[in-house]
């Protein structure tokens, strides 16, 4: 296993069958959580992190040059979905860091919770993301916000999130849906009109990258808080 270096914890790439692979140093060996195919080297297991299933992965295998999060770091995960990537969250910010999961359907949390009741530094919570007071009572300020989120006004979301939650110097992680913000306009131009959208709120854009050929009209941005 080679190690991505600081800027990615609990990162690594391994040569497969398949080329270079994505996998992070597991938090809990012994564990499944979704069938993924798991690399064993010593006592050590390694979680394969596919990017065709996490936007976050399909950054990093894109040469992201970093995204800010640290071991230790609290993040709140917005959209966090069945928790495939929250889990390998959960890996990289390591014992000592937390995962704030939050999404809106009680189908997919009740997944959630399945995955979050075998790791102590992750919790389910079912919220709005729209609305940030609704939870202010579960959720302390974070290092990292992370959204993920499939709603016409998703920036919009992010921003008031990163306002009620983000620390000052934190960075947030923004997966961008371009057709569900707009669907006639053409993606490349849209993200062009978010980046200036993170810029206006003086937020800096540290990174970006299209997830093409891994997620087709979608981009991740990476903002530092100054």
């Amino acid at each position: 296993m080679n190690p991505l270096g600081p800027k990615f914890p609990n990162v690594f790439e391994h040569e497969t069958d398949k080329g270079k692979s994505l996998f992070t140093k597991s938090l809990l060996p012994g564990t499944k959580h979704f069938e993924e195919f798991i690399q064993k080297e010593g006592e050590q297991e390694f979680r394969f992190w596919d990017p065709f299933k996490s936007k976050l992965a399909a950054a990093i295998v894109k040469r992201l040059a970093q995204c800010g999060i640290k071991e230790g770091d609290k993040v709140l995960y917005l959209g966090a979905s069945h928790g495939y990537t929250p889990s390998f969250m959960s890996d990289v910010v390591g014992k000592k860091g937390f995962v704030f999961c939050l999404d809106s359907s009680p189908r997919v949390v009740r997944d959630l919770f399945f995955v979050t009741e075998l790791r102590e530094n992750m919790a389910p919570i079912l919220a709005d993301a729209n609305q940030p007071q609704s939870y202010q009572h579960l959720v302390c300020r974070v290092d990292i916000v992370y959204q993920d989120v499939a709603q016409k006004n998703q920036v919009e979301i992010f921003l008031k999130n990163m306002d009620a939650y983000l620390k000052g110097g934190g960075f947030g992680i923004l997966a961008v849906k371009a057709r569900s913000i707009d669907v006639t306009k053409n993606p490349k131009v849209l993200f062009k009109e978010v980046m200036m959208q993170l810029e206006e709120r003086q937020l800096l854009v540290v990174d970006h990258r299209l997830l093409d050929p891994f997620e087709k009209d979608h981009a991740l941005f990476v903002v530092k808080k100054r």
